[in-house]
């Protein structure tokens, strides 16, 4: 497998932006709008996630995207494999609002897509740089590829990062499509400084401090997150001084060790021609 550069490669939008640590703070911020979702929300209370192992979920999510972007193409097709089949089991009446919940749905696959997928292009804009249109499109379409491979239906999802984003926006202001349910609580409280693994402590409540901070004004609304002067101003420098500093740091503080292993993986093939070199 040495050389596979998988799916995406590395002149693929999906290693540029991935790559970067500062975009694994979207993962927080994924999982408050996962669990503001209450059929989400169900099936996490089903297998008892949040309540068994609260960073599970967290890490799952993460695992399954670094695989299927860094990963060989027999790594990501087993990884999506696992996901497929322990959604098999997830499924049952939501016991808050009556309705089904099934983890194999199209909009319910398509939500937690979907988040993920916002809060990485947002993280990336805000400690990185800016993305032009065609390039946050770009990723789209090349995501719609890791969709694919979770059983989203492709082909009735939106064509564009900005449609996309819209229709999280629409869904969100939707009547009760968001629920402050006693998942959503759960998740809440792991995020503001429940049960922290040790080698993250430290930087832990700024990446907190940022996923709740950053949500948009429906998702703050639930989880009764108040903007101030104050906070706007903490988020903003903080925000600023990554994007800043992080051309001055070694890769080793820049780049989440998938992309540097995959790096490493693909170099040992030095008949593996790219059309540009990668820019890490």
């Amino acid at each position: 497998m040495n050389g596979d550069p998988g799916y995406f490669g590395p002149n693929s939008m999906m290693w540029k932006v991935n790559k970067e640590i500062t975009v694994l703070f979207g993962g927080a911020r994924a999982l408050l709008m996962h669990a503001a979702h209450p059929l989400i929300a169900a099936g996490a209370r089903q297998t008892s996630f949040y309540q068994r192992d609260p960073w599970k979920r967290l890490i799952r999510t993460l695992s399954l995207q670094n695989s299927v972007t860094f990963g060989t193409k027999k790594e990501a097709d087993e990884s999506a494999h696992r996901i497929n089949k322990l959604h098999e089991v997830i499924k049952g009446t939501d016991e808050i609002t009556g309705d089904i919940y099934d983890a194999l749905d199209h909009e319910q696959l398509l939500w937690v897509h979907a988040c993920l997928q916002i809060s990485s292009i947002y993280f990336y804009e805000k400690t990185v740089k800016k993305l032009t249109e065609e390039e946050k499109n770009q990723y789209h379409k090349e995501n719609m590829l890791s969709a694919d491979l979770v059983l989203v239906n492709i082909k009735e999802m939106p064509q564009t990062h900005e449609g996309l984003k819209n229709w999280v926006i629409e869904k969100s202001k939707t009547r009760n499509y968001l629920i402050y349910t006693d998942v959503a609580k759960d998740v809440q409280e792991i995020i503001a400084g429940g049960p922290v693994p040790t080698h993250i402590k430290p930087i832990w409540p700024f990446i907190a401090f940022t996923a709740f901070n950053t949500l948009p004004s429906e998702f703050k609304e639930l989880y009764s997150v108040k903007d101030s002067k104050l906070k706007s101003f903490i988020l903003g420098f903080n925000l600023a001084f990554l994007k800043y500093t992080r051309p001055f740091l070694p890769p080793f503080f820049r780049l989440i060790a998938p992309a540097r292993w995959a790096k490493q993986r693909i170099n040992k093939n030095p008949n593996l021609l790219f059309k540009d070199k990668a820019k890490f």
